[in-house]
């Protein structure tokens, strides 16, 4: 067979095999940000609390969590003093403090029949609430957005948008929160979770990143 011959039986082999390959395109970086430009703030905040929370938020929360006995008696005595020792550096003069907490307790008042769902909890065994635990889904405060020291306001566009970040990630943490249904009366809680506190004397709302439950009567 002749070089010429040769070639072209080569090149004839080898049309089904390029016949049957599939060009991919590498992402343009462009397209990306394009995509990214044309969402709307809830959309590109709730993208960016899915892709922190578990990798950033969560190992965060486990690493600051201070036992929830200890916070609240340290509140009760006095509320900077606590914060100065215990809790989250403040972002500005005059914000509230912000605690990252874990303990557990046991359930003494349940309100699941609101979207607003919270479990009251007693932790020293006197049979009072000590705090709430927020189940959401709708969730108060952005304790989750402010007591973390890498989501920082001037990141973002304006207020508005650091506020759908608060918004976003309360929605993350209610979504991944999984326990029993029912009122939960007499159960043992275990949590971890952050709160905000303005004031001395204020109800602690926690909202938790975990949370468990069982024992209930």
């Amino acid at each position: 067979m002749t070089r010429t011959l040769m070639t072209a039986a080569c090149i004839v082999a080898l049309l089904p095999m390029v016949a049957g390959c599939k060009i991919v395109k590498n992402p343009d970086p462009d397209d990306t940000e394009h995509a990214a430009a044309n969402m709307t703030d809830d959309e590109r905040m709730a993208a960016l609390a899915a892709e922190t929370y578990e990798p950033k938020l969560l190992p965060y929360m486990d690493e600051k969590a201070q036992d929830i006995g200890a916070v609240i008696a340290a509140v009760a005595q006095d509320l900077d003093a606590a914060g100065e020792s215990l809790g989250i550096p403040k972002s500005s003069e005059g914000s509230p403090w912000n605690f990252v907490a874990t303990g557990n307790g046991t359930v003494v008042a349940s309100k699941r029949d609101s979207r607003a769902a919270t479990l009251d909890v007693d932790i020293d065994g006197d049979n009072a609430a000590d705090l709430a635990i927020q189940l959401g889904p709708v969730v108060k405060g952005t304790a989750l957005r402010d007591a973390t020291t890498f989501y920082v306001f001037t990141d973002f566009r304006d207020q508005i948008e650091f506020a759908k970040l608060g918004r976003a990630l309360n929605d993350a943490a209610s979504a991944a929160i999984d326990i029993p249904e029912g009122d939960l009366i007499g159960a043992t809680v275990a949590f971890t979770g952050a709160f905000s506190l303005p004031k001395q004397g204020d109800r602690i709302l926690l909202v938790p990143v975990r949370l468990s439950a069982g024992g209930g009567q």
